[in-house]
């Protein structure tokens, strides 16, 4: 069987004026997965992120720390949902104070705020979840059916976890659960066939261990 290796991006910068950059950290974070993925003997076929910095930043640590991989290919279908768009469309002019930039009132927002969106109940967002469901999945469609044995993909929790909610067959609001809890560089598994697609593992962190742990375990 062939492997889809989904990768969340490293530690961005949440509360910046541009959430879009990696920190000092996250960039320390590709970089050790990168050097974990190559001992586990990580050899990709095909590398693909979506069109966002983070995805970027993280995907040229990764190859910094395998030494060898093939060309990008971009696939904005890996990309993240605006989620301070949504949350902006949803509270309109009422912003509950530190919404973007405390993590516990973000957050505990962002589990509500999402479902609503998947229910098609928040007005003036930019992109439908609909819109997003068919997009992520055609980016699947286009990782799997291209033939490499072991694809790398670096993109977002919402996309991951959107993913893994399909293959589980379980409803979309668990998509949303599965997002919270998705560590940064984490490691998502996917076997497939010409036919079908398995999850293996998920949210995984090979390059974390007792040692690195307080460096390397982030969130957001």
């Amino acid at each position: 069987m062939a492997e889809l290796i989904l990768i969340r991006h490293a530690q961005a910068s949440f509360g910046a004026a541009d959430y879009d950059v990696l920190s000092a950290r996250g960039h320390r974070q590709s970089a050790a997965l990168g050097l974990a993925l190559k001992a586990h003997g990580t050899a990709p076929t095909a590398c693909y992120r979506g069109d966002m910095r983070r995805h970027r930043e993280t995907l040229d640590g990764i190859i910094d720390g395998l030494g060898i991989a093939p060309a990008p290919q971009v696939l904005p279908g890996l990309d993240e949902f605006d989620f301070r768009a949504v949350l902006d469309a949803r509270f309109g002019d009422d912003l509950p104070p530190g919404l973007h930039d405390d993590r516990k009132t973000h957050f505990r927002a962002l589990r509500e705020t999402v479902r609503m969106w998947q229910r098609d109940e928040i007005a003036g967002v930019p992109e439908r979840f609909e819109a997003f469901r068919t997009r992520v999945l055609a980016a699947v469609d286009a990782m799997t059916e291209a033939g490499g044995d072991s694809v790398v993909a670096v993109s977002s929790g919402g996309p991951i976890a959107f993913i893994v909610a399909t293959l589980l067959d379980a409803p979309p609001s668990t998509m949303v659960e599965l997002q919270l809890q998705m560590k940064n560089c984490a490691v998502t598994r996917v076997v497939f066939t010409a036919r079908r697609r398995f999850l293996h593992t998920f949210n995984e962190t090979p390059h974390i261990d007792a040692e690195t742990m307080a460096e390397y375990l982030t969130y957001s």
